[in-house]
């Protein structure tokens, strides 16, 4: 494989098996049934459980279905903790019909539809076809990566190129029902990518780098619009195109994580109990002023400011600063969590999460990150 670079500029991008994206209020009664791979299709749902009781969203789509629902599996976390991701597999693996899986709500549902995909692969060698109907602004819909919590709390995964979704169906109408500050902390989520992807060394320019500016831009004028009015479509739909430009572009051959930002949230996130949109509300700005003094990922954060409507000073570290600061206003406006006081983590915890982010125990990456989670309480 090819890396990206840099300097001097050049790359491949690989793109991943996605097949079709539909956009738009309405998109899932209109497409999900040709959505499905062929006509004897049958499809298994896997969902969370507020959605299935607080959402008429599920019964929706088992209706839609019709004799090609095999059934519903509504018992997903927060965080696809492994002993549902075990029972979700054996009851999709009994039935030999199923070459479906239709996830329904956000990164959890996905990911463990995903990891559900995973498993069923190394028992029958078969994947799953995957439908997704995202709910949130989380973007796993994007990813060829499936995180759960195995029953310590911490957060793992598996990856293949294989776990990226065949049918992405973005519908407004289905995100209506997602409560606004949840939205609003995904979409955060969403920018958390957009940037670390933006910076990441073995990005490709084109298309992820060019696509995750125009992501970030549209988060960054749509968010605040959708506080005011969460029942504008348009702008709901745009964000879902945001959420997916962040992530969409990421392709097959990006080598490791996407970055610190991304490291912290998994080290904060599933063994405090936080939500992934918070845990990047808490990081992402204060990583990003981090990376101010590193040139090589300033260089990149720098070229965000004019889509920011900001002419840029000619100093990367400085306009790299300058969004750091624009990220922690956005959150500010937004009224989500800018610290930790609303989760309960004792200051005990500070150089268990900063090893567990930086994989380190001492140095200067670790003091630096070590200085950045004491800033969060």
């Amino acid at each position: 494989m090819t890396d990206a670079t840099n300097h001097p500029l050049s790359g491949l991008w690989q793109p991943t098996q996605l097949q079709k994206l539909y956009y738009g209020a309405d998109s899932v009664s209109k497409h999900l049934l040709e959505s499905l791979p062929n006509s004897t299709s049958k499809a298994f749902i896997i969902t969370g459980n507020s959605l299935a009781t607080k959402t008429p969203l599920v019964q929706q789509v088992e209706q839609l279905l019709g004799s090609k629902h095999a059934g519903t599996f509504s018992k997903i976390g927060e965080h696809a903790p492994v002993a549902q991701l075990d029972e979700a597999t054996e009851i999709v693996a009994k039935d030999a019909n199923v070459d479906t899986v239709v996830s329904i709500g956000g990164g959890s549902p996905i990911d463990s539809a995903k990891a559900i995909s995973y498993r069923l692969h190394e028992k029958s060698g078969k994947w799953l076809y995957h439908i997704t109907i995202p709910t949130t602004l989380s973007a796993s819909e994007c990813t060829m990566m499936a995180g759960y919590t195995e029953s310590n709390g911490v957060k793992t995964g598996v990856r293949a190129p294989d776990l990226v979704p065949h049918v992405v169906l973005y519908d407004a109408s289905f995100a209506a029902h997602t409560p606004a500050r949840l939205w609003m902390s995904t979409g955060m989520r969403a920018l958390d990518h957009a940037i670390e992807l933006l910076y990441h060394p073995t990005a490709t320019e084109m298309p992820a780098r060019w696509q995750t500016l125009q992501a970030a831009a549209a988060l960054f004028d749509n968010l605040p619009k959708y506080k005011q009015d969460p029942k504008n479509a348009d702008t709901v739909t745009t964000l879902q195109l945001a959420a997916f430009a962040s992530l969409g572009f990421l392709g097959t051959n990006l080598k490791g994580g996407l970055g610190l930002s991304h490291a912290l949230g998994y080290a904060l996130g599933s063994p405090y109990g936080i939500p992934h949109g918070i845990t990047s509300c808490l990081t992402l700005g204060h990583v990003v002023k981090l990376k101010a003094s590193d040139a090589a990922a300033a260089e990149q954060i720098a070229r965000l400011l004019p889509f920011l409507g900001e002419s840029r000073s000619g100093d990367d570290g400085k306009d790299a600063r300058s969004v750091g600061d624009r990220i922690l206003q956005l959150v500010k406006t937004l009224g989500l969590d800018a610290d930790l006081r609303n989760y309960k983590v004792g200051g005990d915890q500070v150089p268990v999460i900063t090893k567990r982010a930086t994989g380190q125990e001492s140095g200067g990456l670790y003091d630096s990150v070590e200085g950045l989670v004491k800033g969060l309480f």
